[in-house]
């Protein structure tokens, strides 16, 4: 970065509510006190009162991270994930407004140079997250285009939209080919109009979990 140049942070995630529904079928999380500031007042003779929070939910709730371990029983886990791939990586964006078609082919990333990037894929289906309309008829991208994904040697995928897989089918070969090449997966992300087409660093790390193959992240990119 230049002398002089101030950095800009983007964040990339949906902020994770009390209740709220990421995927149909899926319990939403259950947020509340374990440690109220009324009940630790007792603990104290300074006035000083904490909080201390608990949340339960299911691995798949915001905008989360998939690793291998999702897809495959003997693949890397969230504590088995490499930093590398997952923060502070060159990344793209690419365009593809839901309104020209659902599906993302492989011809949109002729041409681009993803190899050690983190590929955005913008379709713009966020505007819908929290509506009933988010959660069918998105946009996803195609096979051949995860394959050509591993093909050029992307480091990671992130998608806008409610599945980088189409859910209208009982078959996931995107995530079948992404993760089987360790190629992390980023679902439901948002803020990708605030991104220029490159030129920026971005990352998404989820907590060094044993055990577990996806985890909510605070994504996020930094601009000059």
């Amino acid at each position: 970065m230049a002398a002089g140049q101030e950095e800009r942070f983007v964040d990339l995630s949906h902020v994770i509510e009390h209740g709220m529904t990421t995927h149909k079928g899926l319990p939403g999380p259950h947020i509340c006190d374990y440690w109220s500031r009324e009940a630790s007042a007792a603990n104290y003779d300074d006035g000083s009162t904490f909080q201390i929070g608990r949340i339960e939910m299911v691995a798949n709730t915001g905008t989360y991270v998939d690793s291998p371990f999702h897809r495959y029983a003997d693949g890397k886990d969230l504590s088995e994930l490499p930093l590398g791939s997952l923060a502070d990586l060159e990344a793209i964006v690419v365009r593809c407004p839901f309104e020209d078609g659902l599906a993302v082919g492989a011809d949109v990333f002729a041409g681009l140079d993803v190899r050690g990037k983190a590929a955005l894929i913008h379709t713009g289906w966020s505007r819908f997250w929290r509506t009933d309309a988010y959660l069918t008829g998105h946009p996803f991208l195609a096979a051949d285009a995860a394959e050509a994904l591993v093909a050029a040697g992307a480091a990671f995928v992130g998608i806008d939209s409610h599945n980088i897989d189409d859910t209208r089918a009982r078959a996931r070969p995107v995530h079948t080919i992404l993760l089987g090449a360790d190629i992390p997966i980023g679902e439901h992300m948002t803020g990708f109009d605030q991104l220029p087409d490159g030129g920026f660093r971005f990352s998404a790390v989820p907590p060094k979990i044993k055990g577990m193959g996806t985890f909510p992240v605070r994504a996020f990119a930094i601009l000059p």
